[in-house]
């Protein structure tokens, strides 16, 4: 575990997320590239864009991801909402592309009562125009692994490879792997052996190399609940042996580690949960 941080607001100023990650001495970010619970975007300003590189470099040569607006739903069944978020993810992409950011995390969406079939082919279909519109060629777009509350899309592994091998851009798709997520989803992680079980199904079905990030989240929810309901590192459900199994699998070495655990003003909380992480790492 080489790379571990935080997702990092950008209240006020998108380079303030760096102040934040260099606070709590992190080496890896994730941060959302405009205010997530809006709709309208505002276009990214060249000096926008330099003063975000210039605080990157003045950071370190840490890795940089970005999460898209979880009002973003491109498996859904509602005109205007497909329409909002169609153009809303193709702008995710054109940001990430302009910020030099490599990858870009999102839910796969929600098939609101379709059922996975239909919502899974919407999902595919909307995510390559979104890529051909962008025009982009750099930025992945990291799949992330859910807890399958609801009608959400992702909590199996299969479904997330189902993505890839339909997509017209599979280069450019990759995995990002919530702790908390697939606990609730039904994949062990707490004894070595299950942990092991889960990484082989996660080999098999999806390869490691598609996978470019971690978020480390403990869990409210027991395992198989499908609630998606973060809790601090080793006060939930999964437990310190759990993410003991996954800080150091030696395959995981040089994947940022993203925290996403409940937070403080001061951030004095994102501190204890690194360091909970830290001390579980074997020397």
């Amino acid at each position: 575990m080489q790379y571990l941080g935080a997702h990092m607001s950008i209240a006020g100023n998108l380079c303030n997320a760096f102040e934040h990650i260099r606070a709590v001495q992190g080496t890896a970010l994730q941060i959302f590239t405009r205010n997530q619970r809006q709709w309208k975007i505002p276009p990214l300003s060249s000096q926008e864009v330099a003063d975000f590189l210039a605080a990157w470099e003045d950071w370190g040569e840490y890795p940089v991801v970005a999460h898209d607006s979880y009002l973003i739903n491109l498996a859904g069944n509602k005109d205007e909402a497909v329409q909002k978020s169609i153009h809303a993810f193709t702008e995710e992409l054109r940001r990430i592309e302009a910020l030099s950011i490599s990858g870009l995390v999102t839910h796969p969406g929600s098939h609101l009562g379709d059922g996975p079939e239909k919502g899974l082919q919407r999902y595919v279909d909307r995510l390559d125009r979104c890529f051909a519109e962008s025009e982009t060629s750099r930025g992945m777009v990291l799949l992330e692994t859910t807890a399958g509350q609801g009608t959400n899309l992702g909590a199996r592994f299969e479904e997330l490879a189902w993505i890839i091998e339909h997509s017209q851009y599979p280069e450019r798709l990759g995995v990002c792997l919530d702790t908390c997520h697939v606990f609730a989803a039904g994949y062990e992680l707490r004894t070595e052996e299950g942990y092991q079980q889960t990484r082989d199904q996660f080999e098999r079905i999806l390869g490691l190399d598609r996978l470019q990030c971690v978020h480390c989240n403990d869990s409210k929810g027991e395992l198989g609940s499908r609630k998606d309901r973060h809790e601090h590192i080793g006060r939930g459900t999964i437990g310190s042996q759990g993410f003991a199994n996954v800080v150091n699998d030696p395959a995981l070495a040089q994947i940022p580690f993203i925290l996403e655990t409940p937070k403080s003003k001061d951030l004095h909380e994102d501190v204890a949960n690194m360091q909970a992480l830290w001390d579980l790492v074997r020397h």
